[in-house]
C-alpha cells in the first residue's frame, strides 16, 4: 500500500523500471520458452500489484469517490491509513492535529499502529471520522464508496441476508443444519475467498450506501450463475477488441434485442447474468472478473424498461473495456440514476452513450429539440438506433421523466429473460 506523496514517487519509478524489463524480456529471443513465459508472469504480476495501488491512492487523494470499509477491530490500522488518504490529510496534517511529530505518523503507519495506546487510536478515529462499527465517510461530495474486506476471517458472516438467500434456494438448509455456516458455505464455493479481500476492492456508484454484506451475497450468486453458464456453454475466451459492439448496438431495433444481446456477448467472452438485486443494495448492474479473468456483467433489471437496460448495459461494458483489466482491481456496482462527478464512472458514461448513439450523430437529432415521439421515430430510423434508446436519452439529459413514456419500453425486457425470475418461482 502507498501511504504518502514520496512513496507514490518512489513506487511510480519502480513501475517504470518493472516496465521496462517486461518489454526487454518479451523482446529476448526465446531459447527457453517456459523459462521466460515463468518470467514473462511474474513481472506482469508486479507491474499490477504497483498499478493497483498507485490507481487507488490517486482516487483516494482525488476525493472522486468516499471510502466505506467492513472491518474487524485487528484491520483498524490499515484502515485508518486509507482514511487519512481518502479525507485529504497527509501525514503532516494528521501529526498537527493530534499534536505530535510527523514523524511519529510515519512509524505508526509503517508498523501497521503497532505501539500505539488504545487512547491514540481512539483519537486519530475522531480526526478521521472512523468509527468501529465499520464505515466512515469523508465530507466532500459522494460520488460512489469502496467496500474491501482485509481477509475473509473478517467477513462477519451473520451480517449475510442468509434467510432471504435461502429463501431463493440459492442454496439447500438440512433440518438441524446451521443456516450462518451454509452461508459462509454457499460464498466460498459460489464465489471464493478472493473475492472478500483487497483483491477484489468493490466500487459503489450512488447516492445512497448498499447493504455491503448483500452487496457481497449478490455478486457471488452472479459468479455462480456466470461459472454454470460457462460450463454449459462453452463460451469462447475474452478479448479486449470492441469493435463488435457496433452489431450489439443496431440489436436496439429488435423485439428481441435483449435476449438476442446476452447470446452476442457469449460469443465475446462475456457473461452476462440477471439476477434480481437483494434489499438494501440499489443496483441496476454490475462488471467483474471471475476467477479466470473473464468479464462477468450483472443486472437486476429492477427497472424494465428497454432504454435502461441498454444504457446500463453499455455502461458495464465501458467497465469492462475501460478498467477491469487496468490495475484498478475494482468490481464495480452502478447505480444509474444516480449523478456523478467520478472520473471514472463518467468515463464508463460516455461510452455507453458514445457506443449506442456518437456525438456527432446525437449533434444532428431534431427529436431533442421537437421533443415529439415522430421526430424521435424519424431520427430512430435514420441513426438505424432503437426509439426506446433516443428517448431515453433525451428525458435523461433533460432529467425528465414525464416525456416520451411511450417510446422507452416498458415490461418488454425481463419476459425476455427470464433468469431473474428463477429464484422466486
Amino acid at each position: 500500500m502507498i501511504y504518502s506523496d514520496k512513496q507514490y514517487g518512489i513506487s511510480s519509478g519502480e513501475l517504470a523500471k518493472l516496465k521496462s524489463a517486461l518489454a526487454a524480456t518479451e523482446a529476448q529471443p526465446k531459447e527457453e520458452e517456459w523459462l521466460q513465459e515463468l518470467e514473462i508472469e511474474g513481472l506482469k504480476s508486479q507491474i499490477a500489484e504497483i498499478e493497483a495501488d498507485i490507481a487507488h491512492y490517486d482516487m483516494l487523494k482525488a476525493g472522486e469517490i468516499t471510502f466505506a470499509k467492513s472491518f474487524s477491530l485487528d484491520a483498524l490500522p490499515s484502515v485508518l491509513i486509507e482514511a487519512r488518504i481518502a479525507s485529504g490529510m497527509s501525514q503532516t496534517d494528521l501529526a498537527d492535529a493530534i499534536g505530535v511529530q510527523a514523524q511519529q505518523i510515519q512509524r505508526y503507519e509503517t508498523s501497521n499502529y503497532i505501539g500505539a495506546s488504545l487512547t491514540r487510536l481512539i483519537k486519530i478515529s475522531k480526526v478521521l471520522n472512523v468509527h468501529t462499527a465499520g464505515l466512515f465517510d469523508t465530507e466532500t461530495k459522494r460520488g460512489g464508496a469502496v467496500y474491501a474486506w482485509e481477509d475473509v476471517d473478517d467477513v462477519v458472516w451473520r451480517q449475510m441476508p442468509a434467510r432471504e438467500m435461502a429463501r431463493r434456494k440459492w442454496f439447500d438448509v438440512p433440518r438441524g443444519a446451521d443456516l450462518i455456516e451454509r452461508t459462509k458455505a454457499y460464498f466460498l464455493e459460489a464465489a471464493g475467498p478472493q473475492f472478500a479481500t483487497a483483491l477484489h476492492r468493490k466500487k459503489m456508484r450512488g447516492p445512497t450506501l448498499p447493504n455491503e454484506y448483500s452487496l457481497l451475497a449478490w455478486q457471488a450468486r452472479v459468479l455462480e450463475r456466470a461459472l454454470t453458464r460457462v460450463d454449459e456453454e462453452a463460451i469462447p475466451p475474452f478479448r479486449l477488441d470492441d469493435r463488435w459492439l457496433i452489431d450489439l448496438a443496431r440489436l436496439t431495433r429488435r423485439r428481441d434485442g435483449p435476449k438476442r444481446a446476452r447470446q452476442l456477448l457469449a460469443e465475446h467472452g462475456i457473461v452476462l447474468v440477471t439476477e434480481e438485486h437483494l434489499p438494501g443494495t440499489y443496483l441496476d448492474g454490475a462488471a467483474m472478473l471471475s476467477s479466470g479473468d473473464r468479464p462477468v456483467i450483472g443486472l437486476t433489471l429492477r427497472h424494465d424498461r428497454l432504454d435502461n437496460f441498454w444504457f446500463v448495459l453499455f455502461h458495464e461494458l465501458g467497465h469492462v473495456f475501460l478498467h477491469l483489466f487496468n490495475g484498478l482491481r475494482y468490481d464495480f456496482f452502478d447505480d444509474e440514476g444516480s449523478g456523478t462527478e467520478d472520473k471514472v464512472e463518467i468515463e464508463a458514461d460516455r461510452f455507453a452513450l458514445n457506443s449506442l448513439i456518437p456525438d456527432k450523430l446525437w449533434d444532428q437529432c431534431l427529436s431533442r429539440f421537437a421533443l415529439s415521439e415522430e421526430a424521435v421515430q424519424i431520427d430512430a430510423e435514420t441513426l438505424n438506433i432503437a426509439a426506446s434508446i433516443i428517448a431515453g436519452r433525451i428525458r435523461k439529459e433533460r432529467n425528465n421523466y414525464t416525456i416520451l413514456t411511450g417510446l422507452v419500453g416498458h415490461q418488454m425486457v425481463r419476459a425476455q429473460l427470464q433468469e431473474v425470475h428463477d429464484d422466486l418461482e
